[in-house]
C-alpha cells in the first residue's frame, strides 16, 4: 500500500516530517511529495499548468526520513497530488494524506485549504484522502504536539484503506498531549472556523487583513467546538459530483433558445 504525504506549508515543515515518519513507521511504503515554498490557501488549485509545461522538482534529503523518498516540487500541493497519480514520482499512490497544519482547518472556510483541498484532488483522481491539522501552538510560541495529530492520523489512515474508494475525511485535533485529549468525535462542518478574516485598514488600490478570532457559540457537535472544547474531530467530506437540486434548469436555458430540442440521441 503505497501513501502519498503532502502539504501545503511546504516540504521543510516539521508537520510533514513528523506525519511522514508516522507513516512509515507504521509499515506503510511512503512517498512525499511537497511544494517548495508555502502554498497555504491554495484549495485544491493546480496552478497554470499547460501541455508542454516542464513542472521543476528537487530531490530533497530531510533528517529523519533517510529511507523516504521526498521531492519538492514548484506548484501547490493539489499538483502534488496529481503529478504523484499520473506516475511522475513512480508507482500511484493508493491513498494520499495530507499534513499535518499548524493550525485547525474547520468549517465551511475548508473549501480555501490547501491542506484539505490534496485530499480532495485525492479523490477526484481516483483513491482516498486524509487531511490532518493540529491548534496553533500558543503566540508565546509553545511546542506543538506533533504526536497527537500523528498517531491520530495513522489510526484514520489504517481505517481509511478499508472505507470505499475516493473517500475524504478530515480529521483536526487539538495541539494538547494524546493523553489529554477528550476523545474523538464524528463532526459536522461548523459554519466558519476557529478565526475569521477581517479588513482592518483600507487605503487607495490595498485592503490590510488579519485573522480574528470568532466569538460566536457554535452547536457543540460542529468540527470547530469540538476541537477548541478538547476533543479530535474527523469529519467525512463529500468530493465535487453533480447535485440533484435544480433538475430543471436545463428546462429553464432551453427556453432561451426558444424551446426544447430534440431529445439527445445514443450511440
Amino acid at each position: 500500500m503505497r501513501v502519498l504525504i503532502t502539504n501545503d506549508d511546504g516540504v521543510h515543515q516539521p508537520g510533514i516530517t513528523a506525519l511522514a515518519q508516522a507513516v512509515a513507521g507504521a509499515g506503510y511504503d511512503t512517498l512525499v511529495v511537497a511544494p517548495k515554498e508555502d502554498w497555504s490557501g491554495a484549495g485544491a488549485a493546480i496552478g497554470p499548468v499547460h501541455v508542454g509545461q516542464t513542472v521543476e522538482y528537487d530531490t530533497i534529503t530531510v533528517p529523519g526520513l533517510e529511507d523516504v523518498p521526498v521531492y519538492g516540487i514548484d506548484g501547490p500541493p493539489a499538483l502534488c497530488v496529481l503529478l504523484a497519480r499520473i506516475g511522475g514520482f513512480g508507482a500511484p499512490p493508493d491513498v494520499v494524506v495530507s499534513g499535518v497544519n499548524p493550525g485547525n482547518n474547520t468549517g465551511r472556510s475548508i473549501l480555501h485549504s490547501g491542506t484539505v483541498g490534496a485530499a480532495m484532488t485525492a479523490s477526484s483522481f481516483g483513491v482516498s484522502g486524509l487531511a490532518v491539522s493540529i491548534g496553533a501552538p500558543d503566540d508565546d510560541g509553545g511546542a506543538v504536539e506533533w504526536e497527537t495529530a500523528t498517531s491520530l492520523a495513522v489510526g484514520a489512515l489504517d481505517w481509511l484503506i478499508g472505507a470505499p474508494v475516493r473517500t475524504i475525511l478530515n480529521l483536526n485535533v487539538p495541539n494538547i498531549a494524546v493523553a489529554d485529549v477528550r476523545g474523538v468525535r464524528l463532526a459536522r462542518l461548523a459554519p466558519f472556523g476557529t478565526v475569521r478574516t477581517a479588513i482592518v485598514e483600507s487605503g487607495e488600490g490595498r485592503l490590510q487583513v488579519e485573522l480574528r478570532a470568532t466569538e460566536e457559540e457554535l452547536a457543540a457537535d460542529t468540527d470547530t467546538a469540538l476541537v477548541l472544547a478538547g476533543f479530535a474531530a474527523v469529519t467525512p467530506i463529500l468530493g465535487p459530483r453533480a447535485a440533484a437540486e435544480g433538475i430543471d434548469v436545463a428546462e429553464r436555458l432551453e427556453a432561451v433558445l426558444g424551446g426544447p430540442g430534440p431529445p439527445p440521441t445514443t450511440a
